[in-house]
């Protein structure tokens, strides 16, 4: 069962020693070259910031995702299939009225977001792995009505499914991310088999992809790149390979971070019509130990990552920090790390990563991040006994 509690733990100076040394491991394939300076391996941030941890509520199933509610209080999905809502110190019971989700492996319930006008509208987005014929499953995004009581969730209908469906547990992305328009923007994995891999190039298909639909009907927008024809109408980019970061900048410019094999953890700036690359140019190497493909890092007509890492952080959620609490912080990008056990702090200018700091390390496997009305990080870890934590000053 969920445990409410207030322990504060001390955590992250500055350049601490864990963060020093991650920075220090020889890379996965020492062989690969960045393609300009600062694309990897950032200076480490030595602005003083540290933060403390306090545990709002234990006892989370392998949390997931999470969204601010206008009240306060915050919506929680669970891979295991459960939502719930934290509101006033109180986590409630799951939600009902749910469709049916697919908990092997990496599928569940994922991420979940609301609009601005939910106070006048209550509804809500997620993505889950929905079951379809033949033992396949897809990434999905449904939306339905939060109750009045906040108990349960009505007419809930799935608006998109990616294609194809796969026979795979892996690599389902996924997040979503309200543009300023209100229009959503999906990220989609490749589902991590060899077969399907191969499918993040082809635009034909949903895999390995940044979408960008419409809430209502979940159908591709005017002004994306196959719009007219010629590829899937809802892509906005592709040749990517497990995408479980997203959000906006102050800019309202749309950044995500992805998953690489056994290195190539990548940042990037997803433009329309844009390849980057997935599987043909990587940094880093199969967890085999081979090279992917032909072991290249760049081609022609395939973007550069903005940033990568090798060895990997294995990146989940994204924010940019715009509180008051932290104002060294301000415009930094906050990255969940799995592998990392840490906050991902990365100090950005002008497009370009210019500093890089692991806070709370050894918190735990970050899921996901997101910024509190007072300015504080709220975190969620990905555990059995998962938890949400905020981290303050």
């Amino acid at each position: 069962m969920p445990r409410l509690c207030t322990l504060s733990l001390l955590a992250g100076l500055a350049a601490t020693p864990a963060a020093a040394q991650l920075n220090q491991q020889p890379p996965n394939a020492p062989d690969q070259q960045p393609a300009f300076d600062g694309q990897t391996r950032a200076p480490e941030l030595t602005d003083g910031v540290h933060v403390k941890q306090d545990v709002v509520v234990s006892g989370l199933d392998h949390p997931w995702g999470m969204a601010a509610l206008p009240d306060g209080g915050w919506l929680i999905t669970g891979r295991p299939g459960k939502m719930r809502i934290l509101a006033d110190g109180k986590l409630s019971e799951p939600l009902s009225g749910l469709p049916q989700v697919d908990t092997r492996k990496q599928g569940g319930l994922l991420d979940v977001a609301v609009r601005d006008d939910f106070a006048q509208t209550r509804r809500l987005w997620w993505s889950f792995a929905e079951p379809r014929d033949g033992g396949k499953t897809s990434t999905s995004v449904a939306t339905g009505t939060l109750s009045a009581d906040g108990t349960a969730i009505s007419d809930a209908r799935v608006i998109f499914r990616q294609e194809p469906a796969w026979d795979s547990t892996m690599h389902y992305g996924s997040r979503l991310v309200f543009d300023a328009d209100g229009m959503l923007f999906v990220t989609t994995g490749e589902r991590s088999l060899p077969e399907p891999r191969k499918l993040a190039q082809d635009v034909n298909t949903h895999l390995g992809k940044v979408l960008r639909i419409d809430p209502e009907t979940g159908r591709g927008l005017p002004g994306n790149p196959f719009a007219q024809g010629g590829g899937q109408p809802e892509i906005w980019s592709w040749g990517h390979r497990n995408l479980q970061a997203a959000a906006l900048d102050g800019q309202g410019r749309l950044w995500t971070v992805e998953h690489g094999a056994k290195g190539g953890d990548e940042l990037n700036m997803p433009q329309a019509g844009r390849n980057y690359g997935w599987p043909i140019i990587t940094y880093g190497e199969d967890y085999s130990g081979k090279p992917i493909g032909k072991g290249i890092t760049a081609q022609g007509g395939m973007e550069q990552p903005v940033y990568y890492w090798d060895p990997v952080i294995a990146p989940s959620g994204l924010v940019f920090y715009d509180g008051a609490m932290f104002p060294e912080m301000r415009g930094d990008a906050l990255i969940g790390g799995l592998k990392s056990q840490s906050l991902v702090r990365l100090k950005m200018s002008e497009g370009r990563v210019t500093g890089e700091q692991h806070l709370a390390e050894g918190i735990g496997r970050v899921r996901d991040v997101a910024v509190d009305a007072d300015g504080s990080i709220l975190i969620l870890t990905d555990a059995d006994d998962g938890a949400l934590i905020r981290l303050t000053r």
